[in-house]
């Protein structure tokens, strides 16, 4: 019979011995994949530095690829990966071990007794215990893991739109920067020439000295203009440059055009495709993640069963036995009634949040639209009837003073008023350019698959 309860009792510890060392087995396996994996220390790895020109789609490739903001959300849905895969794992069985009547005397006499003040044999009992779970909570576990991961996947996707809107931005700024470079280039080159021509004329005896003086500082004035245009691109190619990663801009310029503008749809085609904005679409996930909880704090109200089993030796008389036994709490005072308020009361905050961001970037949409249609509105003006008119009136003023129809100040208020028109006109192109850009951020999608109709430039 000891025999017997000996080798059933072995048995036991056999199988839940093999049940914890294939799980110990399974996690340094995943321990040494995820060592594996930590050893790519992103530190080291070479960070592309492009060359030559550069488009667009480069620039928004190299910084979803090299961008240390979306490295963070690729290790923040690996710790998320982690926790769906702890969430899994039962609790670990116990092993309790007892002696009893330790050093305990008698005064009785009989067997095994050493008469009056005779020493009692201890008993030793060796049990395990293990924890069952009731109620579902290693599946509601487990849900509001995976459902936590997916919210990850949407901050991850929400953060890329935004890197991608930067550095469209960005890019946006350094075209309009060499633009602003080629356009004071362009500048200083007129003025050049209406200083030679200011010079011919007083070393002729026709104008005064003085306007020699006034031309002067007119080039001085467009030569400055140029260099702050210079810097201004320097910086916005650096500002490029950091986005992927990079502390130096070696590209030599950026490809692009910033006369060829984007379709620009109504504003019911925009709402019809704001759905698609991560920043909404996210909530269906925040609610259901936020109902998994209630479900996990409502199972926490099933009582949980602690089984036991195990082997006892009574030294006393030299037999053996089993001890099987249940435990199970008793929910008198505590049904955990607050946390599964605090769970209801968060997904009723859930879908009003949803709410609150549908009403946000609706307003964020209708207030880049109004930007995008204020620029279109200024680039046609300013194409059609501002830009051939004040180049006409800068050329005739100009013409006119080599045969002394005009004065100098003429001159130079046609300059000024040429350079402001190409000015304001740039301005004009890049803020549509942007303006497109922050209302492809909220819808989603391209302009170009917002509406049916072809792409514009204006000439």
């Amino acid at each position: 019979m000891a025999m017997c309860t000996m080798a059933c009792v072995s048995l036991l510890f056999l199988a839940i011995g093999h049940s914890v060392s294939s799980g110990l087995a399974q996690e340094l396996t995943e321990t040494e994949s995820l060592r594996r994996f930590d050893t790519e220390n992103p530190d080291s790895r070479n960070v592309e530095n492009p060359e030559g020109r550069i488009s667009l789609r480069d620039a928004l490739a190299l910084a979803l690829i090299q961008s240390p903001e979306l490295a963070t959300f690729a290790w923040e849905i690996r710790a998320r990966e982690a926790r769906i895969l702890q969430a899994s794992r039962p609790p670990n069985p116990v092993i309790n071990t007892l002696v009893e009547e330790f050093g305990a005397t008698s005064r009785l006499t009989g067997p095994g007794l050493t008469g009056l003040g005779g020493v009692i044999q201890p008993q030793a009992t060796i049990q395990l215990s293990q924890l069952i779970e009731l109620g579902g909570k290693r599946a509601a576990r487990q849900r509001l893991a995976a459902l936590s991961r997916d919210l990850a996947t949407w901050d991850y996707e929400t953060a890329r739109i935004d890197v991608l809107t930067r550095v469209t931005g960005v890019f946006l700024d350094v075209l309009a920067s060499q633009q602003a470079v080629a356009l004071a280039e362009q500048t200083t080159t007129i003025v050049e020439q209406v200083q030679q021509a200011v010079g011919l004329r007083v070393e002729a005896g026709i104008v005064s000295p003085i306007e020699r003086t006034r031309a002067d500082v007119a080039l001085a004035s467009v030569r400055i203009e140029w260099d702050r245009a210079r810097r201004t691109l320097e910086a916005d190619r650096r500002r490029l440059a950091a986005l992927w990663g990079s502390s130096s801009a070696r590209f030599e310029s950026a490809e692009g055009d910033l006369s060829v503008l984007p379709p620009m749809p109504t504003f019911a085609e925009l709402q019809e495709r704001v759905s698609r904005n991560p920043e909404l679409a996210r909530w269906a996930a925040e609610i259901a993640q936020r109902e998994a909880a209630l479900i996990v704090e409502r199972s926490k109200r099933v009582p949980d069963v602690t089984i036991s089993a195990g082997y006892r030796r009574f030294t006393q008389i030299g037999g053996n036995a089993f001890v099987v036994g249940a435990s199970v709490s008793l929910p008198l005072f505590d049904r955990n009634r607050g946390g599964v308020q605090e769970a209801r009361d968060r997904v009723s905050k859930a879908s009003e949040e949803q709410r609150a961001a549908q009403v946000r970037v609706t307003t964020m949409l209708a207030e880049a639209y109004r930007a995008l249609s204020s620029a279109k509105d200024e680039i046609d003006s300013l194409a059609s009837s501002v830009l051939p008119g004040t180049r006409s009136a800068f050329e005739g003023v100009t013409e006119g003073y080599r045969f002394g129809k005009f004065g100098f100040l003429e001159v130079l208020d046609a300059q000024r008023t040429l350079v402001s028109a190409n000015t304001q006109y740039l301005r004009a192109l890049s803020n549509y350019h942007q303006a497109a850009a922050e209302v492809e951020r909220l819808i989603g999608v391209p302009l170009a698959g917002a509406t049916s109709q072809p792409p514009t430039g204006v000439k």
